[in-house]
């Protein structure tokens, strides 16, 4: 495992092992059963390119009404729990006396992307934003805490991890592409970010 810090952003390259990022998959499949993805769209009307879902007490989501979280699935029904080995990653990286409220789960296909944006729905800034990579490889891109500016860029793997706290907490930041079929890891292709937060 390598440990990259840019901008604040911590990188932990390789973190996760090939048994485990399989393990990680084999518990989002009844995760996915129980919460399909969905495809949101922006309170601007603009469909987003990546399909999502979310387990524990709350999930985020986004329609014409706005950005926010809530304790049910769009099409009704309450988010499942989040597993415990996902939870293992939040408390060996981040804390073992509070757990996150949401592991938001986005799926990206070939071409999917996700623009510049900051993580700022959640009511409590101090906690850090634990993101896991799976699958092909992308591109993340980081901002500044303002919109515009210079950016950095690097590429994320299968089994990487980041964090986002401190300073860092509310950059913007963002996937500009993937490498769709890098990865032998989703039997077809593309992209799982998990993102663990502590919502409220």
């Amino acid at each position: 495992m390598t440990r990259v810090v840019l901008r604040g952003f911590e990188i932990r390259k390789g973190y996760i092992d090939p048994a485990a990022q399989a393990r990680l998959i084999a518990a989002l499949r009844p995760i996915l059963k129980a919460a399909p993805l969905f495809r949101p769209v922006t309170p601007s009307g603009k469909e987003m390119s990546v399909r999502m879902t979310s387990a524990g007490d709350l999930g985020w989501v986004t329609d014409k009404a706005g950005y926010r979280y809530q304790d049910k699935h769009p099409k009704g029904g309450v988010w499942p729990e989040i597993p415990p080995v996902i939870l293992d990653i939040w408390h060996d990286l981040v804390s073992t006396e509070r757990a996150p409220d949401c592991c938001l789960i986005n799926y990206y296909g070939e071409g999917a992307k996700m623009g510049l944006h900051q993580d700022k729905d959640e009511a409590d800034f101090s906690w850090p934003v634990l993101s896991v990579s799976l699958g092909d490889d992308a591109l993340f891109r980081i901002g500044n805490t303002t919109r515009g500016g210079k950016t950095e860029s690097i590429w994320l793997g299968s089994g990487d991890v980041v964090i986002m706290g401190g300073p860092a907490r509310l950059a913007y930041h963002g996937i500009d592409r993937i490498r769709y079929g890098s990865s032998r890891l989703l039997p077809k292709g593309g992209r799982i970010n998990l993102t663990l937060r502590v919502a409220c």
